[in-house]
C-alpha cells in the first residue's frame, strides 16, 4: 500500500503538537505516512502523543558537513535523473532572487531526499513554506511527485512574496489553519481555491472536562495562579507580561508559572528580577504535554500576551489556547492575528491589544479579582472549543484527499 512523506523542519517537537496530532489522526484514518525531517530533535522531553505515532522517520542532514559523502552520492544519483534539468532549473531560479547558503542546503537536503524516497511514496506533503517547503518542492519535481502544504505562521509571516507565490502556484493544493492566513495566501495565488482553510483543531480526549469545582482565589489571600506556555520568543509578548505584572497593585496576590523553552528564556529572568517579581515567578523550561496539562489543572487564569514581532512573525491560533480553554481555564490573550477567531471577547475569554503592557495589567488585575467571572468565562470558553474546535472535520478532511492520490 501507498504512503504520504509527510515533511518537517525537526521531529519530535515540543512546540508543535498540533503536527503530532494531524499525523496520528491521519494513521489512525489508515494514511500510510513516513515522516521526513531536517533536522534531528533538540527538546529533553516528548510527548505522549509521540510514542503512539508509527510511522518511520528519515532524518536529513541538516548541514552538508554533517554527512559530505551521503550528500554528494545523492547527487551524483540526481544528475542522472531524467528530471534532474527541471528541478535544478527551479532551484537556480530562486538561488537568483535569495543567492545564500540556506537555499543551497534546501537542494542538498532535496538530492537527499528524493534519492532515498522509498517507492511506496505517492505523495509528498509539507508542513510550514519556509525552509521545509524549499526542500520539499526540489525534492517532489526530482523524484516526479506531486506535492501540497500545509502553512501556519512564522513560514507565511516572515517569507518574501515571491517565494510564498512560487511555492503555492507550483503546489497542487495547501491548506493553512486560521482564516487571516487563507485570506492571504488566496489573495497570493494564480487559482485561489487551491488554498483551503483547515482548522487544527484539537484532540480532546487527553483532556480533563471543566472541574466542577469553582476556584474563590481572588488575590485577597492565597495566590491567584496564573500561567502561561510558549516559547520564550519575541512573538509571544512575554517581555510586555512582565512588565504588566509589575503594575499590578500591591494589595494583589499572585503567582505566575511560565512553561516553554526558548531563546529569550535568560533575558526574560532577568528583566523579571530587575522588575522586583521574580520571587512569584516559576520557569519550568520545556515539559511534556502531561505536564502542561497539569499545571493548567491547577491554574486560574491562562494568559498569552502575542504581538508582532519586528521580523513580521506571529502567531497563528495557538494550540495552548484551545487546550487551555478545553479544560475551562480562562484565557486572557491579545487581537493578534488568529487569536479572535477563537476568543470572542468578554464571552469566551479577555483580548487586550498586543504590546499594551497598561492595557494588560488593567485585565490582570480585574480577572485576579473576579473569580465568578473567570469561571463563568472558562466555561462558556470550554462549551465553544469543544463544539467547533474539534480536530475530527479537519483531518477526515485531509484524509479524503490523501485517499484520491494513494
Amino acid at each position: 500500500m501507498s504512503r504520504i512523506a509527510v515533511v518537517v523542519k525537526g521531529y519530535p517537537r515540543l512546540s508543535e503538537t498540533f503536527i503530532a496530532q494531524e499525523i496520528l489522526g491521519l494513521e489512525r484514518r489508515g494514511i500510510g505516512i513516513l515522516i521526513v525531517a531536517l533536522r534531528k530533535p533538540y527538546d529533553p522531553f516528548i510527548h505522549d502523543l509521540h510514542r503512539q505515532i508509527s510511522a518511520d522517520v528519515l532524518y536529513l542532514p541538516e548541514y552538508v558537513k554533517d554527512d559530505p559523502a551521503r550528500v554528494a552520492r545523492a547527487k551524483r544519483w540526481a544528475e542522472k535523473q531524467p528530471t534532474y534539468e527541471n528541478a535544478k532549473a527551479l532551484f537556480e531560479a530562486d538561488f537568483a532572487r535569495q543567492s545564500n547558503a540556506d537555499r543551497q542546503r534546501r537542494w542538498s537536503q532535496a538530492c537527499v531526499f528524493a534519492h532515498e524516497l522509498p517507492d511506496d511514496i505517492a505523495w509528498i506533503y509539507t508542513h510550514y513554506l519556509h525552509t521545509p517547503c524549499s526542500a520539499a518542492r526540489y525534492a517532489a519535481h526530482l523524484s516526479g511527485r506531486s506535492w501540497s502544504f500545509s502553512a501556519h505562521a512564522k513560514d507565511i509571516w516572515t517569507s518574501p512574496e515571491w517565494d510564498l507565490r512560487t511555492k503555492i502556484n507550483d503546489a497542487a493544493w495547501g491548506v493553512t489553519c486560521t482564516s487571516v492566513n487563507a485570506t492571504f495566501l488566496k489573495g497570493l495565488a494564480e487559482t485561489p481555491d487551491k488554498v483551503e482553510l483547515l482548522y487544527h483543531g484539537l484532540d480532546f480526549s487527553g483532556f480533563p472536562e471543566p472541574s466542577k469545582e469553582i476556584s474563590k482565589r481572588d488575590g485577597s489571600g492565597k495566590p491567584v495562579r496564573l500561567v502561561s506556555v510558549g516559547r520564550a520568543v519575541e512573538k509571544k509578548g512575554y517581555d510586555d507580561l512582565l512588565s504588566a505584572l509589575s503594575r499590578l497593585p500591591g494589595h494583589l496576590n499572585w503567582s505566575f508559572t511560565h512553561i516553554g523553552g526558548g531563546d529569550l528564556s535568560e533575558m526574560l529572568k532577568r528583566e523579571a528580577d530587575r522588575l522586583g517579581v521574580a520571587d512569584r515567578i516559576t520557569w519550568r523550561g520545556a515539559q511534556p504535554r502531561e505536564e502542561v496539562i497539569a499545571a493548567c489543572a491547577e491554574a486560574d487564569l491562562f494568559v498569552l500576551p502575542s504581538k508582532l514581532a519586528k521580523s513580521g512573525d506571529r502567531d497563528g491560533l495557538p494550540n495552548v489556547l484551545m487546550e487551555a480553554q478545553s479544560m475551562g481555564l480562562c484565557c486572557l490573550s491579545t487581537r493578534v492575528s488568529a487569536i479572535p477567531e477563537l476568543i470572542v471577547d468578554g464571552e469566551t475569554g479577555v483580548l487586550v491589544e498586543p504590546g499594551a503592557p497598561d492595557e494588560l495589567a488593567d485585565a490582570l488585575s480585574g480577572l485576579i479579582a473576579a473569580p465568578d467571572r473567570r469561571c463563568t468565562l472558562g466555561l462558556a470558553a470550554a462549551s465553544r472549543v469543544r463544539k467547533e474546535f474539534s480536530t475530527d472535520p479537519g483531518l477526515d478532511r485531509l484524509a479524503e484527499k490523501f485517499r484520491k492520490v494513494l
